[in-house]
C-alpha cells in the first residue's frame, strides 16, 4: 500500500541534490542577488521536484537571524508572570518570532546558567525578568553583542534597553496618606528570595514610617498560601487590629482569611493591601486593594523594544511602568 504522505523534506536535502551549500539554498529562498542565475535556476528547479517548503532555518542561514527570542523569568506559575508572557508571545506571533522560555526558581546559579545557555543557543535577543540578576550578571549579553531588554530593571548599554517599575514613591504615599486617616499599625510581609522588587517596596515602608517617627512591624512570610493562613490564624489570636501589605494577591487572601475564620471583619478590624495586583484582586472576597501594573502590557512594550533593538532602530532605551493604586473592599481608604 502506498503512503500518501512523504516525510517534510528539509534544505539539507535540497542542498545536496543540488551539489550546493545551506547558505546558496538559504539566499535563492529569500531572493538575495549573490547568486549566479544558473545556480539559482539550477535550486529552484530541485525545489519544485522535491517538493520542498521554506522553513525558519532558511531564513536564518541567509540573515544571520534564528528569529528565536529567549525570555527568563523566575516562575511561570506566578499569575503576574504568565500575563506579561501572554504580552511577549501576542506580539512574537504577529513578528514570526519563536520563543525559548528559561525559568530559574529565584536562584542566582540557576539564571547565571540560563545565561550561558541562551548565549550558546544564538538567539536574536533576550527579555530578562529574573530579580536575582544584578547589572554585571546582564552585561555578559552585552559582550556577546546579544539584545537584551531587562523587566523590573534599570540599565542601559548599547545592546541593552530596560523596563523598571515604580512602586516606591506610589507606596510612600499609600503609607502617608494612611497615617493621617487610618487608626492601625502596619504590617509587612517579608518573603524570602522574592526578589529586589519587594525589596526596594520594604524599604521604601521602612524608610517613610522612620520620617514621620512611626511604629511598623515586620513579618516573615512563606510564599505559601497554606502556611500564610496558618500563621495568621495563630497571630490573629492575639492581635486585633492591623493593616497588612502582602506581596501578592494569594498572600493577601490567606491574611483576609484567616482574619475572617477568626471572627475578625475586612476592613473594619484588619486591612490589607496587595503590592503586586492581577484578576484574582478583583474575584477574591472581598476585594483586594492593590497596587497594579498591568503585565500584559509590559510584555508587549518589552518585545516591541526588542524587535526595534535586534533591528538597530531604537530610539529611547527605556520605558518606565508606574504602579497604579487601585482602592477596593479590603482597606477603608
Amino acid at each position: 500500500m502506498g503512503n500518501d504522505f512523504k516525510d517534510r523534506v528539509t534544505i539539507y536535502e535540497v542542498a545536496k541534490a543540488a551539489g550546493v551549500s545551506l547558505a546558496t539554498v538559504s539566499r535563492v529562498i529569500n531572493n538575495t542577488s549573490t547568486v549566479k542565475d544558473e545556480t539559482k535556476n539550477k535550486v529552484l528547479a530541485i525545489i519544485k521536484k522535491l517538493g520542498y517548503k521554506p522553513s525558519g532555518l532558511a531564513q536564518a542561514l541567509a540573515t544571520n537571524k534564528t528569529t528565536t527570542i529567549g525570555v527568563i523569568i523566575p516562575s511561570a506559575n506566578y499569575v503576574y508572570i504568565a500575563n506579561m508572557l501572554n504580552g511577549i508571545i501576542e506580539i512574537c506571533k504577529s513578528k514570526n518570532f519563536t520563543v525559548s522560555l528559561y525559568t530559574t526558581s529565584h536562584s542566582r546559579s540557576d539564571a547565571i546558567e540560563s545565561i550561558e545557555k541562551i548565549i550558546k543557543s544564538h538567539v536574536d535577543g533576550v527579555i530578562v525578568f529574573d530579580d536575582e540578576l544584578n547589572e554585571e550578571d546582564i552585561e555578559l549579553f552585552n559582550n556577546y553583542a546579544v539584545p537584551v531588554v531587562a523587566v523590573n530593571n534599570r540599565i542601559i548599554a548599547s545592546k541593552i534597553a530596560c523596563i523598571p517599575f515604580g512602586y516606591e514613591h506610589l507606596i510612600k504615599k499609600v503609607i502617608t496618606d494612611y497615617f493621617t486617616k487610618g487608626d492601625k499599625k502596619m504590617n509587612f510581609l517579608h518573603v524570602h528570595n522574592a526578589g529586589r522588587l519587594l525589596s526596594r517596596v520594604e524599604n521604601a515602608y521602612i524608610q517613610t514610617h522612620l520620617e514621620n517617627d512611626r511604629e511598623y512591624d515586620i513579618t516573615n512570610c512563606d510564599d505559601s498560601y497554606q502556611r500564610t493562613y496558618q500563621d495568621f490564624k495563630e497571630r490573629f489570636k492575639r492581635v486585633k487590629k492591623e493593616y497588612v501589605i502582602a506581596y501578592r494577591d494569594s498572600i493577601a487572601a490567606a491574611v483576609m482569611n484567616a482574619a475572617q475564620d477568626m471572627g475578625l471583619s475586612i476592613p473594619e478590624d484588619i486591612e490589607v493591601l496587595s503590592i503586586i495586583g492581577t484578576k484574582y484582586s478583583s474575584i477574591i472576597r472581598p476585594n483586594i486593594t492593590n497596587l497594579y501594573i498591568d503585565m500584559q502590557e509590559v510584555g508587549k512594550r518589552s518585545m516591541y523594544m526588542l524587535v526595534d533593538l535586534i533591528n538597530g532602530q531604537l530610539q529611547d532605551k527605556e520605558y518606565k511602568f508606574e504602579s497604579i493604586y487601585v482602592k477596593k473592599d479590603s482597606t477603608k481608604f
